[in-house]
């Protein structure tokens, strides 16, 4: 299997961002890492493994990123708002600096989103915030609503947002809702240990899509004995 670690400046960030390439060609997949992760974390946990076959065949090309967490959703000694800004500038690295390049190799403007845990919420906001980008989205054990990092947030819009469970149910733009119609969006979430806040986060979801007849997701709800952190390839 073709492997890379590299990494470039981020002027949006202002630091060096590392990231993995895993695959010589194929529809490309960015993976997001969950709470405070590396670039290597989706290797570490087997997922790359369980999907060699894919990859060795040039069906699949990942790139694995690396987290920006603690300073933004994770760093509790900022606001809300502060909080928001901070996730503004990797959201800038995302999309202005990283997907070009990510776009450039593998010769297509459309890319699969898709990470565990944090990365579940990332690759959910992401992907409803540009769905003209990320057209399929796999997101595992993710939370959607920001107040689980933020606590209230009165409010503000910058924190509003990133909380897909606040903004979907009054999203009425129809070049949003005609890329919604077009892509695909699967959410799963276990019901073991660790896994209740995802899993009511995931429930609550499903009710505001239901609601929502131009939006269509797929919510695998996997037994009780897959907990919040297992190895990851058990869902591959």
């Amino acid at each position: 299997m073709h492997f890379e670690q590299r990494s470039f400046y981020s002027n949006q960030l202002e630091k060096e961002m590392p990231f993995n390439v895993y695959g010589h060609a194929g529809k490309a997949v960015l993976v997001f890492p969950s709470s405070g992760g590396s670039q290597n974390e989706y290797a570490d946990f087997g997922m790359i493994a369980s999907c060699s076959s894919f990859i060795e065949k040039g069906l699949l090309r990942f790139y694995t990123a690396a987290s920006y967490d603690n300073e933004s959703w994770l760093a509790n000694n900022k606001s809300p708002h502060e909080m928001a800004e901070a996730h503004r500038c990797y959201e800038n690295y995302i999309i202005q600096e990283l997907i070009p390049l990510i776009t450039y190799e593998t010769n297509s403007p459309q890319v699969i989103a898709t990470g565990c845990s944090m990365g579940g919420f990332h690759t959910l906001n992401f992907a409803l915030k540009h769905p003209d980008i990320f057209t399929t989205a796999i997101a595992l054990s993710g939370v959607y609503d920001i107040r689980f990092f933020t606590g209230d947030y009165y409010n503000d819009l910058a924190v509003y947002f990133n909380s897909p469970i606040d903004y979907l149910p009054s999203l009425k733009d129809p070049w949003f809702i005609d890329h919604y119609r077009q892509n695909t969006y699967i959410t799963c979430v276990g019901q073991g240990d660790w896994e209740l806040p995802h899993l009511l986060q995931t429930k609550n979801l499903q009710k505001i899509l239901k609601l929502e007849t131009y939006f269509s997701i797929r919510i695998p709800w996997y037994t009780k004995h897959l907990m919040h952190k297992i190895n990851f390839n058990l869902l591959a």
